[in-house]
């Protein structure tokens, strides 16, 4: 067993080496456009499901401390979106059926829809008003057959590599560390005092 311990720091140094190599080939126009909604956005919802969905809140909640009013969609307080809300989806595939509902429904109200995705041509993709593809280095969501979730149950997909970021392990280690860049580029543009921040952290656990 102790000879497996020291392949997790070259993992650790893998997954360093993607978020670079995805960060140097990010399409200006689509996280230009990206970054201007969320600067001008009052309303936001944020959206995912299953392991993306935590990475949907984490953002949310780093929104919500730098003064946003956000709210994550599908919780039992959300209050209802209206015409120029926006709604931000974190979806792989671009293809879940829940994300897909949610954010024609969004469209239909008259809100904006972005998608965070590493699938470019997907139905949610088609629906969103902006989106941002982190890409697919490891292939897992460009096979082709059956539908998303099928897939994914019967274990269909498959990553190039089985032991490193295995899954969608590597679109979400890839859309939180992008998420976290878009709030340290908010916190510059709506020169956030990092006090005021911590007035907003939960004072109440």
């Amino acid at each position: 067993m102790n000879d497996e311990v020291p392949k997790i720091p070259v993992f650790m140094q893998q997954m360093a080496e993607t978020i670079t190599k995805t960060a140097c080939g990010l399409d200006l126009d689509q996280m230009s456009a990206f970054f201007q909604v969320m600067v001008s956005a009052e309303r936001v919802y944020v959206a995912g499901a299953g392991r993306s969905g935590f990475i949907a809140k984490a953002f949310g909640l780093r929104l919500l401390h730098l003064g946003y009013d956000v709210y994550v969609v599908g919780e039992t307080i959300t209050p209802a979106l209206h015409a120029g809300d926006t709604m931000v989806v974190f979806s792989g595939s671009g293809e879940t059926h829940s994300m897909v509902s949610i954010s024609g429904t969004v469209k239909d109200l008259g809100g904006t829809v972005c998608l965070i995705t590493a699938s470019s041509d997907s139905t949610i993709s088609k629906i969103a008003d902006c989106i941002v593809n982190l890409g697919d280095l490891t292939g897992y969501y460009r096979k082709g057959g059956s539908p998303f979730e099928i897939r994914q149950l019967t274990g269909e997909y498959r990553s190039v590599s089985t032991a490193f970021a295995p899954l969608g392990t590597l679109f979400e280690t890839l859309a939180l560390v992008f998420s976290d860049a878009v709030i340290s580029g908010l916190i510059e543009v709506r020169k956030a005092e990092i006090s005021d921040m911590q007035r907003r952290l939960a004072n109440t656990e």
